[in-house]
Formats: C-alpha cells, structure tokens, sequence
C-alpha cells in the first residue's frame, strides 16, 4: 500500500514538473533499438554504444555487431539537416526600441559523442542560445541598422552561436530572422519620417526642374538676340543676359 502510494505522488509530480515546463524529460532509452547481435544502422545516423555503463564506441551506418550482454545502444543522433523555429521573444535595441523577434535555427550535429554527453538536450540547449545571443546583438545596434544590416545580424548570431555550441559538438549552418514587430507608436512614427524623406525628394526634383527650365530660357533669349540683333545691340544684350544667366544659376 504504501509503495503504491509513494509510486502514485513520484508520478504527480513528474506530470506537475513536466507540465510547468512545457517540456517533456528527455529519455536517453526511448525509441531506441533493441540490442541484438546483428545491426543495420541507416544512412545520415549514428549510435552511441556504451559497454557495461561507458562509452564504447560509435556505430556508423551498415553492418554492425554487438554483444548484447555487455552492450548497450544509449543514444541515436541524427546526422541530417535540423531546423528549428526560434520563438518570438523581445528584443531592445541600442537606441531603446523594444522589438518582438522570431527567426529560423538551421544545424547539424558534427560530433555524435559531444551531442550525447556534453549537453542533456541538443536541439533545446541551441534554441535557448540563439535567443540569448539575438538578444545580445540586437542591443549593439539601432532600429534603422536593424533593417538595414539583417544579413550581418544572423551572420553575427551564427558566429556567436557556433563559438559557445562547439563542445555540444553541433555546429550553426545558419540563422535568419523570419519577422520583425515594432510598437505602433514606431511604426507610425516611420512611416512618417519616410513620407517626410519622400516630400523632401519630390521638392527638391520641382527645384532643380524649374532652375533647369530658367537656364534653358535664358540661353534661348540670349541665341535669339544674337540671330536677330546688330553687333552693338548684341554685345549689350549679351552682358545683360549673361548676367541674368548667372544669377539664375547661382539661385
């Protein structure tokens, strides 16, 4: 009765600890093979095996043999390609910008015998760094660097990433940002500082088309007097339209 009960309260709280983190534990013995003597590992896999409780050795793909008594398969790591979604998370940039950041985690595991006992979950241990160190390099910089240099800002993230997640041995084949949210009050405020930009565009053209369009009529009186007049009358007009030729490119 009592070993029931105590069986009973362990699994309370396991469900209770599992349930507050929204994680289920990672089990090094689920969905592994069974050990037998003669084993078929796939392509693009590896298995750890250890003999009477220590690292043993690596299997790699094709034939294998084992001795069942003394071996053990203790993890199975996946060579392939892994993508992850990063969560959205908050984000404060260098001129205090709070943002709301997502992206996408491309990895590989390099070295199954790191994955394995250097860290109790691989992919989890990579999510987790990834936001820390997004957080981090959004802090170097201000909003506007933000959408401009989003290349150099995942660069920078699977630099950062790889150097901390060498001796997990996975390595960061890249990362990119999939979504960037600012506040509303931002947003509004963008978009009005780009239709400001665009004002300020288009009064600048209307100047330059008009001082363009003064020039042109300027030197059109100046080749019409000088088809049309004597010498003397031309050298006058001349002077007189040179000088408002002048002053129309000076304004």
């Amino acid at each position: 009765m009592l070993a029931r009960t105590v069986r009973g309260t362990g699994a309370l709280l396991l469900r209770g600890s599992v349930q507050a983190s929204g994680r289920a534990p990672r089990r090094a013995s689920s969905g592994l093979p069974r050990n037998t003597v003669v084993l078929f590992v796939p392509q693009q896999e590896a298995w750890v095996v250890e003999r009477m409780g220590r690292f043993h050795r690596i299997l790699e793909p094709g034939l294998n043999i084992l001795i069942p008594v003394l071996d053990r398969i203790r993890y199975v790591q996946s060579l392939k390609e892994i993508v992850i979604n990063v969560p959205e998370q908050s984000a404060v940039t260098l001129d205090n910008v709070t943002l709301q950041i997502d992206g996408v985690l491309y990895l590989r595991i390099m070295d199954p015998y790191k994955a394995s006992y250097g860290v109790e979950d691989p992919e989890y241990a990579v999510t987790q760094l990834a936001q820390t160190t997004m957080r981090s390099e959004l802090g170097k910089l201000s909003l506007d660097k933000v959408f401009r240099e989003r290349e150099s800002l995942n660069a920078s993230i699977v630099d950062a990433i790889n150097q901390a997640a060498d001796c997990w041995g996975i390595r960061c084949l890249r990362y990119e940002i999939k979504d960037i949210h600012v506040p509303p009050r931002v947003k509004e405020s963008m978009q009005m500082q780009v239709e400001a930009e665009r004002r300020k565009r288009a009064t600048v053209l209307e100047s330059e088309g008009t001082r363009e369009s003064a020039i042109n009529v300027a030197e059109g009186k100046k080749q019409d007097s000088v088809s049309s007049g004597n010498s003397r009358d031309v050298q006058g007009t001349d002077a007189s339209l040179d000088e408002e030729l002048d002053r129309v490119k000076l304004s």
